[in-house]
């Protein structure tokens, strides 16, 4: 991505490169639901090193990547994020909040999608975390058109901490989209039991993960 990006125009140096590692891998996509061109905030769970990349290349929407603070300031590997102008998370605290409501209000502007994995962090077991409260503090502050996206068992296919390598089909789910209601202070928590159980529907048809 880093040697395309001033080849190619925004945002296919990123797309250029998922497509580069997804052949690399091996890895098909089964894309189940139906895309909203509307949606202006994606949330996903989060298994695999791999789940950006499967991401960027189910859409053709140009995607603002909420991440860690501490990734930016990897040497080398920050590029990647810095170059297509991601967003960085730093610690909660009332000024990282105002910066990250700044930032991702600058990005819808230009008409990105804000994509984040609410549980903040991997997990394999294949339950998935307690969402974190950012991504709504940020869609509900604007009233943001949401659209979950259930990807099942990538971790099955690429786990760099497990040494885990297997080339053949991911599933990704497209959930309807829904418009942020602040009025309604559980709407993260019900979505986390919806993606959940989409989760372990689908999982349910394909037992080689289990």
């Amino acid at each position: 991505m880093i040697a395309t990006f001033y080849l190619l125009p925004k945002p296919y140096a990123v797309k250029f490169s998922a497509w580069f590692i997804r052949f690399f891998m091996g890895v098909t996509v089964r894309v189940k639901g139906t895309p909203d061109p509307e949606a202006q905030m994606f949330l996903l769970n989060h298994q695999s090193e791999m789940d950006i990349g499967i991401m960027e290349t189910i859409t053709d929407k140009d995607l603002a990547w909420v991440a860690k603070k501490e990734l930016f300031k990897v040497p080398f590997f920050s590029l990647v994020l810095r170059l297509p102008n991601d967003i960085a998370l730093e610690r909660e605290s009332k000024t990282a909040l105002v910066k990250l409501l700044k930032d991702c209000k600058e990005r819808i502007d230009e008409g990105r999608v804000i994509t984040i994995f609410p549980e903040g962090t991997r997990t394999e077991t294949g339950k998935m975390k307690p969402f974190k409260v950012g991504a709504k503090m940020v869609a509900d502050k604007y009233g943001l058109k949401v659209q979950p996206v259930v990807l099942i068992a990538t971790a099955w296919h690429f786990s760099n901490k497990r040494k885990i390598f297997n080339s053949g089909t991911v599933t990704a789910i497209y959930l309807d989209s829904f418009v942020a209601d602040k009025n309604n202070p559980e709407w993260l928590n019900e979505l986390h039991t919806r993606m959940q159980k989409v989760y372990d529907d689908e999982l349910a048809n394909h037992p080689r993960y289990r």
